[in-house]
């Protein structure tokens, strides 16, 4: 019962970061370090983090099921990429140690 309770969290936490992506993503950017170059580079901001990660998120209240696995095993895929990325690109600040740590707890809650 907890276990559904963490999954549903992880989902409210996924439409809210696609939330704050969409209607703040300068300050979006300012959390990745990510540097759009305009106007089309802030929507690419909104569309990717914003829209589709509220669309992730909302998944698994409308369809259920397999949907929560195939959200953890995105954001397990994210943390994968993300530590291997962090020594070869030699990025293992505070902020991307944390970024991974909540993708993988995020991950695992969400395949269990």
């Amino acid at each position: 019962m907890i276990l559904q309770y963490l999954q549903y969290l992880a989902c409210i936490l996924t439409i809210i970061a696609g939330l704050f992506a969409l209607f703040s993503p300068a300050k979006a950017v300012s959390l990745t370090g990510l540097v759009p170059q305009g106007g089309r580079g802030l929507t690419e901001i909104r569309c990717v983090m914003g829209g589709l990660y509220i669309a992730l998120g909302m998944t698994p209240f409308l369809l259920g099921g397999a949907t929560f696995t195939m959200l953890g095993i995105g954001y397990l895929a994210i943390a994968v990429t993300r530590l291997v990325s962090i020594f070869i690109d030699k990025s293992g600040m505070q902020s991307t140690w944390m970024s991974f740590a909540l993708e993988l707890v995020l991950g695992v809650i969400l395949v269990l």
